[in-house]
């Protein structure tokens, strides 16, 4: 019973893991201007052919409850780029040794990793107009990735990862 709670404890943090979102923006754009969006048809996401159409789906998803729809003559374009990475391990045991007599001293020292290193996936996702051929609103979210993830959990990830990227869109000027 100790055993399940610890695995359970263990869990809820690892899927609590923050999600860093940092955002840019054009000010001088009009984003009341914008209605309608589209992606980029030779959009290379970085992310697996499944994982690249639930991220979309939620995309659609969130964009359409903000009152925005999917064009085929869009105001603006979508585009998404991922990457991962491995974080630098934090955590170490150090050992040391140490020896002196008389005025003569020496030591050791050795700094040990403890765990492993935690995959990390950033997601960005930028807002372009095609019609001024720039780019006028961008959102970077980092946050933890698990390779092994079953389909679900990973739905759960990118939905919590796209609402919180769209959480500030459009900016409050």
């Amino acid at each position: 019973m100790k055993t399940l709670k610890i695995v359970l404890l263990v869990l809820l943090f690892v899927g609590c893991a923050p999600i860093r979102v940092n955002y840019d923006y054009d000010k001088a754009t009009q984003f009341n201007n914008y209605k309608t969006y589209n992606y980029y048809s030779d959009m290379n996401t970085g992310l697996s052919e499944l994982d690249t159409k639930r991220l979309l789906n939620t995309i659609d998803a969130k964009m359409t409850a903000k009152g925005f729809s999917l064009s085929d003559t869009p105001d603006f374009f979508i585009d998404i780029k991922s990457s991962e990475y491995l974080e630098a391990k934090r955590n170490t045991v150090g050992v040391g040794l140490g020896g002196g007599g008389g005025n003569v001293g020496g030591g050791l020292s050795i700094g040990i990793p403890v765990g492993q290193s935690k995959i990390n996936r950033q997601i960005t996702i930028d807002f372009v107009d095609e019609n001024k051929k720039q780019l006028f609103w961008q959102a970077v979210s980092e946050s933890n990735y698990n390779p092994n993830a079953i389909p679900g959990e990973r739905e759960k990830r990118l939905n919590a990862i796209v609402e919180k990227i769209l959480l500030e869109y459009p900016p409050k000027q």
